[in-house]
């Protein structure tokens, strides 16, 4: 089980980085398949927005049991304060108003109502760490993955995207068969029905049928389809970064699933020597494979 808390944690943050470079770019051939770590916008193997965010996420799990959503707006308002490199649309228009003294609720509620269909990846990408911390307590973990999704993304495919994701999480982390863990969480949550089918029907997509765009629903639908029509996780990432797009939220998302499933030992020597960030933002501190390891550690309590 520690092989794999830890191989969801750094499987997240490798999904980032390897798709880093891929982002907003086209869906590439089977034969042209990027492999390894390369640079892009940053140096190979930096995670982006997806794995900052969820650091942030992580730090207020520690700091408060049950989470404080008013804590962790905070946190997220000093990372975007902090100027990361990458910034969601939504999630910054939100940020600045928290940021400017606005209380979370509001600055959510105003966003929202400006843009009422819009149902980004932002909290699903970030929502690892919820799996973690409350990977013994399905209720707890429904609750929470949903809370830290309204901080920022309120919309219904959001809120119940993050809860599918950690519960999944969660129930491979038992050791729960990939299909088993999906239908599981898929039970437990509210899921609007279109988002709903494009999860069930992930498994029989083809590559070129995936968008792979900024929306929930499509971020879901390329990890689970990585996840189910592969058998390690390496596949699994590099078939959904290739996807392009919005390559390294899918890839921080399947990275997050595939190294529940299939363990920290699974995930490539290589990327796992390549892959850092910096956190706190702004601090100048290194964080590399290492400290996410025992990060995930303190936040699934395992000595």
């Amino acid at each position: 089980m520690r092989d794999r808390i830890t191989g969801c944690a750094v499987g997240a943050a490798v999904g980032d980085a390897l798709g880093m470079p891929l982002e907003f770019g086209p869906r590439r051939s089977e034969e042209g398949l990027v492999r390894e770590m390369q640079s892009g916008r940053l140096p190979a193997g930096t995670f982006t927005d997806d794995t900052e965010m969820a650091l942030a996420l992580a730090d207020s799990l520690l700091a408060h049991s049950p989470l404080d959503p008013g804590d962790l707006a905070e946190r997220f308002a000093g990372w975007y304060r902090a100027g990361p490199q990458d910034v969601g649309i939504h999630t910054g228009e939100v940020l600045r108003r928290i940021d400017t003294g606005q209380p979370w609720q509001a600055a959510v509620a105003a966003v929202q109502a400006q843009h009422p269909d819009s149902a980004g990846n932002g909290s699903v990408m970030r929502c690892w760490p919820v799996a973690l911390a409350c990977h013994g307590d399905a209720d707890r973990l429904l609750h929470e993955s949903r809370l830290q999704s309204r901080v920022t993304h309120p919309h219904r495919e959001c809120v119940e995207g993050s809860a599918f994701l950690a519960l999944a999480v969660a129930q491979l982390i038992a050791a729960a068969p990939i299909e088993g863990a999906i239908a599981h969480a898929l039970s437990r949550v509210d899921l609007p029905p279109q988002a709903r089918a494009a999860i069930q029907q992930a498994p029989h997509r083809s590559r070129e049928e995936l968008a792979n765009s900024g929306w929930v629903r499509h971020t879901l639908q390329s990890a689970i389809w990585g996840l189910c029509s592969t058998g390690s996780f390496e596949e699994a990432v590099v078939q959904v970064v290739n996807l392009g797009n919005d390559a390294d939220t899918a890839g921080a998302v399947v990275g997050a699933l595939a190294g529940a499933a299939y363990g920290l030992s699974a995930i490539p020597a290589a990327w796992r020597a390549r892959l850092r960030g910096e956190w706190p933002l702004g601090s100048g501190a290194c964080f590399d494979e290492g400290r996410l390891a025992a990060l995930a550690d303190r936040l699934a309590r395992v000595d």
